[in-house]
C-alpha cells in the first residue's frame, strides 16, 4: 500500500515544510498549490526535495477554491492510482489544509485613506481559508480516496480567538476553520478518520509578511515565547509528521498548540 498525503498550499510555509517532512517519512506528496512565475521555483524545489526522497511529487498549480480545478485534480489522481495499480493499492491517508489567501482590511476605516473590506472579499477569504476545507475532504471521502486510518489537519492561528487591526476577516475564517474541524472530527469518527486544527501562532511565512506591522508582531512573539524565538514551519512540519501516527487514532477534534508555549503568555 502507497500512502499519500495531500497539501493545499504546497509550495511554501507549512505546507511546504510539511510536503518535506512528510517524504522524509514515507508518504508520496500531491501538492495543490497558486504561484505565477515569480514564485514556481518555489514548488518546483519542493518537488525535487521530495524526489530525493525516494517518493513522487504529483503538483498542480490551481486555485484550490475552484470547484471545477478541485474535481480535475482529483480525476487526475485518481487516473494515476489507475494506472498504477488501482485506488486499493493507494490511500491518501493525510490531508493539510494551509491556504492563506484572505483580505486584509478593516471592517470600520481606521484611517482617512483606508477603506473596508466588501462583503465579495469577506466571502472569498472565508470561502479560501475555510471552506475549501469541507470541500475538499468531502471529495476525497466520498470518492474513496481516503479511508480508515485518514488524517486530517488544518492550519489555524492565534487570530481565531484574539483580535489584531486588519485581521477581522481572517480571524473570521480561521474562528470557523477550527469549527470545521470539530464537526468533521464527530462525522467522520465512525470512518475511522481523525480532523484536528493546528496553530502554530506567529511564524515567519510569506503570509504573515503581507500582514500590516507584521514586523512589531514577530518582535513580540520572541519576547513572549518561552524560547525567545519564533515558531518555524519546520516546528509544525515535523509535529505532524508525529501526528499521523496511526497510534493516535483517539486524538480528534482538537486545536493543538505547536508553538513553543507562546499562546498560554498571554
Amino acid at each position: 500500500m502507497q500512502e499519500w498525503a495531500l497539501i493545499l498550499g504546497a509550495s511554501s510555509g507549512f505546507g511546504a515544510a510539511t510536503a518535506r517532512e512528510l517524504a522524509r517519512r514515507g508518504f508520496h506528496i500531491i501538492g495543490v498549490h497558486l504561484d505565477r512565475r515569480a514564485t514556481l521555483h518555489l514548488a518546483e524545489a519542493v518537488q525535487e526535495d521530495v524526489r530525493k526522497a525516494g517518493k513522487t511529487p504529483l503538483f498542480f498549480n490551481v486555485n484550490a477554491a475552484d470547484p471545477e480545478k478541485q474535481k480535475e485534480v482529483l480525476d487526475s489522481v485518481e487516473a494515476y492510482f489507475e494506472e498504477h495499480g488501482g485506488k486499493e493499492q493507494h490511500h491518501i491517508r493525510v490531508l493539510l489544509h494551509s491556504l492563506a489567501f484572505g483580505t486584509l482590511l478593516p471592517y470600520i476605516p481606521m484611517k482617512p485613506d483606508d477603506r473596508p473590506i466588501s462583503r465579495k472579499q469577506m466571502d472569498m477569504t472565508l470561502e479560501v481559508m475555510a471552506h475549501t476545507l469541507v470541500y475538499w475532504t468531502q471529495d476525497l471521502v466520498m470518492r474513496g480516496l481516503m479511508r480508515e486510518g485518514g488524517r486530517i489537519f488544518a492550519m489555524t492561528s492565534s487570530g481565531g480567538h484574539r483580535v489584531m487591526p486588519y485581521y477581522g476577516a481572517v480571524s473570521a475564517a480561521k474562528a470557523a476553520l477550527e469549527s470545521h474541524i470539530r464537526q468533521l472530527a464527530l462525522e467522520l469518527a465512525p470512518r475511522g478518520i481523525t480532523a484536528n486544527a493546528i496553530r502554530a501562532d506567529v511564524t515567519d511565512t510569506p503570509a504573515l509578511r503581507k500582514i500590516p506591522g507584521h514586523e512589531r508582531f514577530m518582535e513580540i512573539a520572541v519576547e513572549r515565547n518561552p524560547h525567545h524565538r519564533l515558531t518555524t514551519p519546520e516546528d509544525v512540519a515535523r509535529a505532524i509528521g508525529v501526528l499521523v501516527d496511526r497510534d493516535l487514532y483517539w486524538m480528534t477534534g482538537n486545536v493543538i498548540n505547536v508553538d513553543g508555549g507562546e499562546d498560554i503568555v498571554g
